[in-house]
């Protein structure tokens, strides 16, 4: 559990600083950029706001991660068992259900953390702060707007999540069982972090434009002043004063992150898993190995690589 835990943080410490330009340039007023592209944001963040202003916002994801992993991995596994056969079609409706469900952990904690990443922008030392950290904003969000403040941003969440954690299950099925990931394969591990990597990869394509949606409502009320209405008036409102290309705005830093983010994650909740079903369905100590074990403990094992 721990060395899960351990993975997928040192994944947010390496995906965070990405995921701070993405949502900077996804939400920067286009008639006054701050930023012209992924390298111009990280360069002026580093020079107007220190390596620290890259990680604003990092509590929030580092809080919320266990929960996350843990509601998505194991309504993904249970969903599985339930629909019995492990199918394509399976794998997809199974990381849909799951992608749903976290949702629930998932849209207040990217609230907070998109509120963080734009507090004090440009500005080394901020002299007006809202908001002292993840939880603090989400504490001065609810005294403000209630429980649906706290919300706000879930249809869309729900709207990127549900598809896109179906792609993300089915894509990384497809992969490892195109690939071959046995355990007695030498290069089990690099074929389980390409499969993650794209996987992660295929998942933010799926469903990108619904992501610059929600940032710019989450992002939106900073202040007390809203810009849109609704989803609707965002979408409107963007495509007309900025063009179909809205929809890929900070793309780039997001493709950058989410390879080596989920090519962690999903190789070590694979190999875990494969470790810790190995202990529990090895023969017992008691038992000597016969041939017809290990080889049932083999034929096992060649499974769980695909088949979390």
């Amino acid at each position: 559990y721990l060395f899960t835990v351990a993975g997928c943080a040192a994944g947010v410490l390496v995906g965070h600083p990405f995921d701070t330009v993405k949502v900077r340039l996804q939400v920067q007023n286009v008639d006054k950029p701050l930023y012209r592209g992924t390298y111009h944001c990280f360069q002026s963040i580093v020079r107007q706001e220190s390596m620290f202003g890259l990680y604003k916002g990092i509590g929030s994801p580092m809080m919320g991660l266990t929960f996350v992993n843990a509601i998505v991995f194991g309504v993904q596994g249970n969903t599985m068992r339930y629909l019995g056969h492990d199918t394509p079609m399976n794998q997809f409706l199974a990381g849909a259900a799951a992608g749903a469900i976290q949702c629930v952990v998932c849209c207040p904690m990217e609230l907070a953390k998109t509120r963080m990443q734009m507090q004090g922008t440009g500005e080394k030392k901020s002299t007006r702060k809202l908001y002292k950290n993840s939880l603090d904003c989400l504490a001065h969000i609810y005294k403000r707007e209630g429980l649906l403040g706290v919300n706000r941003g879930m249809v869309t969440t729900l709207i990127r999540e549900t598809p896109c954690f179906g792609v993300y299950f089915l894509t990384y099925d497809i992969l490892t069982r195109s690939i071959g990931c046995e355990p007695g394969d030498r290069y089990m591990i690099p074929k389980l972090l390409f499969a993650g990597g794209m996987s992660g990869v295929t998942c933010w394509l799926s469903t990108y434009p619904v992501d610059v949606i929600k940032s710019r409502l989450q992002a939106d009320g900073v202040g007390g002043v809203y810009q849109y209405s609704s989803i609707a008036d965002c979408v409107r409102q963007s495509v007309k004063r900025e063009g179909l290309i809205v929809f890929t705005r900070g793309l780039t830093s997001t493709l950058l992150r989410a390879f080596p983010v989920n090519a962690v994650t999903f190789a070590t909740v694979t190999l875990v898993l494969m470790y810790a079903r190995g202990v529990e369905e090895g023969p017992k100590d008691s038992e000597p190995a016969t041939p017809v074990t290990a080889h049932h403990t083999q034929l096992q094992q060649q499974a769980q690589a695909s088949s979390l």
